[in-house]
């Protein structure tokens, strides 16, 4: 069968929505309770529309993101549906100001909105369009577990096991006793089948993070996240040096140049790109292929819908993070059985607007 004639980019639609956690979310770098997402239609001039979001971490984004949405609108008006070339020339005209932050996020949700419209446009998954086979990846359920507590954290930990082999804790208490207290009350309540990983939030400095993942070793962790400073490559190499854990970071790798640079400093034994921050599926590849020559197993950070599909062309594939945050605005949410994602077999990434829901959340 043909392939169809290229797309053609028409214009881009951007709005703003507050969904409320079920589970809010306590962490050593500060508090969730609200998820804000900046969502994005990337029109076509064939009638076909690519669909992404973009979490914001903090309501004060959202209005930036979608002015700088706003902003790229009209410098893609017109071109051809043509990730790698668009992605090339939208970076350049940030050479100079940097394409990180709010840019970076633009940038990347544009990317994800394109790559989402040329599969829609083929009729096949995003991992059927980038080589892969949509199937299963396995899942650990990351939806909650902050800082609450031992007690607390023990009963929410049986919750958030049920449906899955592997869940996060989220560490950064007053001392290293409290951390320890807390993974062994979960560590209780979920047994040793269920795995366990943690993440600090980039909370310490690089003498505590090595106190405490003293501490922790023995405790059954598969991880310990971003202990110190995300920028911080040599602390982080210092830590994973003297730890007897394995040491988890990248969520804040903005971009493949970043990543590159924290593998070339041996900063973590193990990486999570995030799809937004890394730069969308045109980074993500990029990232990939750093991941495959490293030897780094890559797990996704959040955006589990459209990461389901990168994790599937991964060589290195490692966990795909489980989040709900999105599924109250999602026609159709990512499916999970038997702890592991299924990646959908409809055409696109799968995103697609519950627009009552989204009525309902929209910020004006």
């Amino acid at each position: 069968m043909p392939l169809p004639a290229p797309l053609t980019l028409r214009d881009l639609r951007a709005r703003a929505v507050s969904v409320p956690m079920r589970l809010p979310l306590q962490t050593g770098g500060g508090s969730i309770d609200r998820v804000p997402l900046a969502l994005i239609d990337l029109d076509t001039d064939e009638g076909v529309t690519g669909s992404a979001y973009l979490f914001c971490y903090t309501p004060l984004a959202l209005r930036p993101v979608l002015a700088m949405l706003g902003e790229l609108a009209a410098a893609i008006r017109g071109r051809e549906a043509a990730p790698l070339d668009l992605d090339r020339e939208l970076r350049r005209r940030f050479r100079l100001l940097g394409d990180k932050g709010v840019a970076g996020m633009a940038l990347a949700g544009i990317d994800m909105a394109v790559w989402d419209a040329l599969a829609k446009a083929r009729g096949v998954p995003l991992a059927t369009l980038l080589g892969g086979i949509p199937g299963r990846i396995p899942a650990y359920n990351s939806c909650g577990l902050g800082m609450i507590g031992a007690e607390r954290a023990a009963a929410e930990a049986l919750r958030l096991a049920e449906g899955f082999s592997a869940i996060k804790v989220r560490l950064g208490y007053a001392d290293a006793r409290a951390d320890l207290a807390v993974v062994r009350a979960v560590r209780r309540a979920i047994g040793d089948e269920v795995q366990l990983m943690s993440d600090y939030n980039q909370s310490l400095s690089v003498a505590e993070a090595v106190v405490r993942l003293d501490a922790l070793a023995g405790e059954g962790l598969d991880w310990v996240e971003e202990p110190t400073l995300a920028d911080d490559f040599a602390g982080h190499a210092e830590i994973r040096r003297k730890a007897r854990v394995p040491i988890q970071m990248g969520e804040n790798w903005w971009g493949p140049h970043e990543m590159a640079k924290g593998v070339a400093a041996g900063a973590s034994d193990l990486g999570m790109p995030d799809a937004m921050k890394i730069g969308g599926v045109t980074g993500w590849l990029r990232a990939a292929a750093i991941g495959e020559s490293a030897g780094l197993p890559l797990s996704s950070h959040l955006f589990p819908e459209v990461s389901a599909h990168l994790l599937a062309v991964t060589p290195t594939a490692h966990w795909l993070e489980y989040v709900d945050w999105a599924e109250p605005i999602l026609a159709r949410p990512l499916r999970i059985e038997d702890g592991q994602a299924v990646v959908p077999d409809t055409p696109g990434t799968g995103i697609a607007w519950n627009e009552e829901a989204v009525a309902r959340y929209l910020v004006t």
